[in-house]
């Protein structure tokens, strides 16, 4: 594995629509990003004007995983990866990375929204990193958590 981390560009949209299908839980299809408003080309522009921050795992010239950041809410939009990546400590370090992005920012807590059920891979990941239960969920009905720094 030769695995490296850089900030993401925008000609990385397309690619990580395409990853967001392939993730072993909560894989999402382009057309239902589609549905919801999210193309490579509103991705691609959300990275372009820094609206997104966000951090790629590269293996090989290869997308392997990313994670997105809101500029102006703090909010952890996206993690994703592919299934040969997890258990590797990627999903730790572009989550931390994005997470920095964010601090530089200014903010001092960070939330996203994660799945109540304790089965699912995510509870226990974020709650492993810090990351601690608001008691509030969103509109989609995750659990919303939240990281101090």
């Amino acid at each position: 594995m030769s695995l490296t981390y850089r900030l993401a560009r925008p000609e990385d949209a397309a690619a990580c629509i395409v990853l967001r299908g392939l993730t072993r839980e909560n894989a999402v299809t382009a057309a239902q990003l589609a549905d919801a408003g999210i193309t490579s080309e509103t991705w691609s522009a959300g990275i372009e004007s820094g609206l997104y921050p966000g951090v790629v795992a590269v293996d090989g010239g290869k997308l392997a995983g990313y994670c997105f950041g809101h500029r102006d809410r703090g909010e952890i939009v996206v993690l994703a990866l592919l299934p040969a990546f997890e258990g590797r400590g990627v999903g730790k370090t572009v989550l931390s990375m994005t997470a920095e992005l964010l601090r530089q920012r200014g903010f001092a807590r960070l939330f996203l929204g994660c799945a109540a059920d304790p089965a699912v891979r995510s509870y226990g990941f974020y709650r492993h990193l810090g990351w601690r239960s608001t008691g509030t969920f969103n509109g989609a009905g995750d659990e919303v958590l939240e990281f101090l720094f």
